[in-house]
């Protein structure tokens, strides 16, 4: 009898440490210019493939170190990373590239092994994100960049057991990570993501979050996903893979928010009606970041007011309000929230 396996990864951490859930639970981010271009490499070998994308006026090249390319596993670092820091910034903490951590919480927090295996892996992504380089010219928090930086700066194994098992990590973030959380030029995930089980699966999801957003659809050539994806693969593979996960989804329905389909030689993308996606920023529903965010914390305590901001705004466009006083809005939105209960 052939047993139908799930396309998820189990859940490796059904019962956390009470001790680490307020880290484990900070909402997911990612940075948009990452989700957007194929920074990250899809395979699960080292990749030693420079790479370079360009699309309009804008390019980035990708160069690996002796280790390869960061892949879109190693990722998880960097949505644990920038997860926290807005989870301070919503608490209205002050956060620095700098910070420490422990790596247990990480591999918690991302769905990661927590065995000996698990430490090795994540010292192995640490190595990619400091070697892989990035030379662009695109456009992060207001600035344009023309020169070569790593996706981290520097990583430290601060403290580590007998054994050798590292407890503390110091990672120091490179200023295109810190300018896209410092301007919050970021995106809330589906904690699903973590549970993706193919690295194409997590590119298409952050590709669908990216551009598809909150609208009712978004269609692409296959060829454009193709190269948004990073993928090397010939344009039929790509075409099989897709479908692939299509069908897999259709069964299982695993894909977080959104569905995708083949319309002629597009990749349609739409949001799964169950879901509540959160919004794109509206530049017609800004607050007041300092006076009305505070008050939020204060309507809403333990919530956390970014997200609740995206749920916010994607209600208002759900239900068709023309919001007058976007604050006063959004305060009472967060009032009816009220604190959060476990």
């Amino acid at each position: 009898m052939t047993i139908d396996r799930s396309p998820l990864l189990p859940d490796r951490h059904p019962q956390k440490d009470l001790f680490v859930c307020d880290i484990v639970d900070a909402v997911p981010k990612g940075d948009m210019s990452s989700m957007e271009h194929p920074v990250f490499s899809l395979s699960t070998k080292p990749d030693m493939r420079p790479r370079r994308y360009e699309r309009s006026d804008n390019w980035i090249e990708i160069s690996p170190s002796r280790y390869g390319l960061a892949t879109v596993h190693d990722r998880d670092v960097l949505i644990y990373c920038i997860s926290q820091c807005m989870a301070a910034l919503n608490e209205g903490r002050k956060v620095h590239r700098t910070m420490r951590f422990k790596a247990y919480d990480l591999l918690v927090a991302t769905n990661r092994q927590t065995s000996g295996r698990g430490y090795e892996l994540l010292k192995d992504a640490l190595r990619r994100l400091q070697g892989t380089q990035i030379e662009t010219n695109l456009r992060q928090g207001g600035k344009e960049y023309f020169k070569v930086f790593g996706l981290i700066d520097s990583a430290e194994i601060v403290k580590e057991t007998r054994e050798g098992r590292m407890l503390d990590v110091e990672i120091t973030l490179s200023d295109w990570v810190f300018d896209a959380i410092e301007n919050n030029h970021v995106l809330t995930l589906n904690r699903q993501y973590f549970f993706l089980r193919k690295p194409l699966e997590r590119r298409l999801y952050e590709l669908a979050r990216k551009h598809c957003g909150a609208q009712s659809r978004w269609a692409v050539s296959l060829n454009t996903l193709r190269e948004k994806c990073g993928s090397g693969s010939t344009d039929k593979e790509f075409r099989r893979l897709i479908g692939k996960i299509i069908e897999d989804d259709e069964a299982h329905s695993h894909m977080p928010d959104y569905a995708f389909s083949f319309e002629g030689e597009n990749v349609v993308v739409t949001p799964k009606k169950e879901v509540v996606v959160a919004a794109l920023p509206s530049s017609s529903l800004r607050v007041d970041e300092e006076t009305t965010f505070a008050a939020a914390r204060r309507l809403a305590p333990g919530w956390d007011v970014r997200a609740l901001l995206d749920e916010w705004r994607e209600w208002t466009q759900k239900k068709g309000i023309a919001v007058q006083n976007p604050d006063a809005n959004f305060l009472s939105f967060c009032k009816a929230r009220g604190p959060y209960k476990r």
